[in-house]
């Protein structure tokens, strides 16, 4: 009887422990739908014109040394490991970080940050936790597709524009791109997701003086992301390929 008193009491202690756990599904929906889907329209356009953009550039610059060929390697790795992540956290940082400030700002100087405290809600886990969850894990899926659509916009000016084979350029991409490139934007795209959610819930929940104090967290939240990713992409590129 003792034993099964013992285990009894460890049963009831495990489910009250997890009846503490509160988990706000709706507003994780929420927010990878706001961070994630809605960002893709602007990064897509981004990459494809980058991409386009990258291709003229690099043959222009390569035509002087008899090295046009080296277009579609370039546009490829180019895209996977430096221009698809950083314009692509960049982007989502005007847009997401932005965002994220002036709603928990304007929550903070209206005082519905006290009401959720009054109301037994924690406001991190109820505000911050789905949006820098969501930002950290949609904005890898976000570089990897904004990498694509970059590597086809080098591609369609390439055959369009630069008199390249279509099977001789996607035979030069698939020949060159590895699969560390691909992966090293992925990763990277983990950190600048939460830095970029970090930013905007840190400078929303210290915003203060109304309307004006909101504007200058939602300023100083798009100033700070911009200025982290681009540091740690340094980091990161230099750890992953300094050798």
């Amino acid at each position: 009887m003792k034993v099964l008193r013992n285990l009894g009491q460890c049963v009831n202690g495990f489910f009250n422990k997890i009846g503490k756990v509160t988990i706000y599904s709706r507003e994780i929906l929420k927010a990878f739908y706001q961070i994630g889907w809605m960002s893709l329209p602007v990064l897509g356009l981004t990459a494809l014109f980058t991409g386009g953009a990258l291709a003229l550039q690099i043959y222009a610059g390569g035509s002087r040394f008899n090295a046009e060929q080296v277009v579609p390697a370039i546009v490829a790795i180019g895209m996977a490991r430096e221009l698809g992540p950083v314009l692509g956290g960049l982007i989502v940082a005007a847009r997401v970080a932005s965002s994220i400030a002036a709603e928990i700002g304007t929550m903070k100087v209206t005082e519905q940050l006290d009401a959720l405290t009054t109301l037994s809600t924690n406001p991190i886990k109820y505000l911050v936790v789905p949006r820098v969850l969501a930002a950290t894990l949609s904005l890898p899926a976000l570089i990897a597709i904004g990498d694509s659509i970059g590597i086809l916009g080098g591609y369609l000016v390439g055959i369009n524009r630069l008199d390249f084979s279509s099977s001789t350029y996607l035979a030069s991409t698939a020949s060159m791109l590895q699969i560390s490139d691909i992966f090293s934007g992925i990763i990277k795209g983990v950190f600048f997701g939460f830095i970029i959610a970090l930013s905007g819930c840190f400078n929303g929940f210290y915003a203060s003086n109304g309307a004006e104090g909101v504007g200058k967290a939602t300023k100083s939240a798009v100033v700070a992301a911009c200025v982290f990713i681009l540091a740690t992409n340094y980091i990161l590129t230099e750890a992953f390929f300094n050798s």
